[in-house]
């Protein structure tokens, strides 16, 4: 029996210091619809400096930072990181 091929999505979410795609990474996280089948990103650091890097790699922007802006007095407090980039790429796997 041949393998078979099947189209599958990893999805990279980054969170920046600012608004811009070309901000500084502070945090990330990575689904692998592939179950390791795809390309492998590193896990102890972002896998790219800025979203335009990824950008750069073959990842699609799929949504971005949404700006909202904050109540009066609360300028300066967040429990979030509030410039997230999602991004998303798909690979071709054998199964």
């Amino acid at each position: 029996m041949a393998d078979q091929t099947a189209e599958r999505q990893q999805v990279l979410y980054l969170w920046a210091s600012g608004s811009a795609l070309d901000s500084p990474v502070i945090g990330w996280a990575f689904h692998d619809g592939t179950d390791g089948a795809g390309p492998q990103l590193p896990d102890s650091s972002p896998p790219y400096a800025t979203g335009v890097d990824a950008l750069r790699a073959g990842w699609m922007l799929l949504q971005s930072a949404q700006l909202v802006p904050p109540s009066p007095g609360e300028e300066h407090a967040n429990a979030y990181l509030e410039y997230e980039f999602v991004m998303v790429r798909t690979c071709v796997t054998i199964e």
